[in-house]
């Protein structure tokens, strides 16, 4: 790192070995897309992309850059657990949006403790 310049990223985490899935949903992908030019008449910026790693299918869900994690939850149980049910392994970054009340709201909603 050159002299002078500070680190501005956390800890990088472990590295894990990621089986190939043996059925769809089973390991999916998800991450966001922002930046994006405001369009449609809820005028979204913003892209939800989940990616299910056994058939490669992808799901772009727009929404909008200030939605909170609730938003989120209710977005991926009506569009995603409502048609392939709750993935075995979800794979995300460390976005806040996914290591703040994310998780523990999904868990609550679909009745499972964490």
């Amino acid at each position: 790192m050159p002299e002078g310049k500070q680190k501005t990223w956390g800890k990088y985490g472990l590295l894990q070995h990621i089986e190939e899935p043996k059925h769809p949903c089973e390991t999916i992908n998800m991450d966001w897309v922002t930046g994006l030019v405001p369009g449609g008449k809820e005028s979204f910026n913003t892209c939800l992309v989940i990616v299910d790693r056994y058939s490669r299918s992808l799901r772009c869900l727009p929404c909008h850059k200030e939605d909170t994690s609730m938003d989120t939850e209710l977005l991926f149980c009506n569009k995603i657990i409502s048609t392939c049910g709750v993935p075995k392994i979800i794979i995300s970054d460390r976005d806040p949006k996914f290591i703040s009340e994310f998780w523990s709201n999904l868990y609550k909603m679909l009745g499972t403790k964490l």
